[in-house]
């Protein structure tokens, strides 16, 4: 296997890791004082290493995001099968490394139309899943509780894919120059 060949099977391991496995995110975002502030939440990973979040619009995170945009989305979980972990690089601590992939990258609020649409396409794919224990919002509902914010990738790590402790990472190639390039004006009331 070439190394694009592996790069493009290891990118796409990843992907189905997050979309089938993982579970709840790790959303790691900046507070007023400057510190990093980390929260579970469900974040959907695009085939193109974009992020799409839809919340409450209670949360303390959009301030944060309204200050700084820039953010790191994580999904950890159980060592892929067949892993190994032969020549620790520091310490042995008897486990094998966990599968981790890592979004860094800067937020955008959406507009009403573009959260209603995010919203009934996820909520839409979980309730075929059977997963039905959340509420259905209306439109009006989406607009009035809920605030959508699509993420461009800067970089992107994936571990726990290859051999080992092996790592992948890369700069995205539609990576925004600096966090006010990614940013999207807000329109509605966010």
């Amino acid at each position: 296997m070439t190394g694009d060949e592996q790069q493009a099977a290891v990118r796409r391991a990843a992907l189905a890791f997050v979309l089938e496995e993982a579970g709840f995110a790790q959303l790691t975002t900046i507070d007023r004082l400057g510190f990093p502030v980390g929260r579970s939440m469900t974040a959907f990973l695009n085939p193109d290493w974009s992020v799409d979040l839809v919340q409450r619009r209670t949360h303390a995170r959009l301030a944060q995001l309204r200050r700084d945009p820039r953010l790191l989305v994580t999904w950890v979980g159980d060592p892929a099968p067949g892993a190994t972990n032969e020549r620790p690089h520091v310490f042995d601590i008897g486990r094998l490394p966990p599968r981790a992939v890592y979004v860094r990258g800067t937020a955008a609020f959406l507009d009403d139309a573009a959260t209603i649409s995010l919203y009934r396409h996820h909520v839409g794919r979980q309730r075929a899943q059977g997963f039905t224990k959340a509420p259905l919002r209306s439109p009006e509902q989406v607009v009035e509780d809920l605030v959508g914010v699509h993420v461009t990738p800067y970089r992107i790590r994936l571990e726990g894919f290859g051999a080992g402790a092996q790592a992948f990472d890369w700069t995205h190639p539609d990576a925004p120059s600096s966090p006010a390039d990614a940013v999207r004006p807000i329109q509605g009331e966010t």
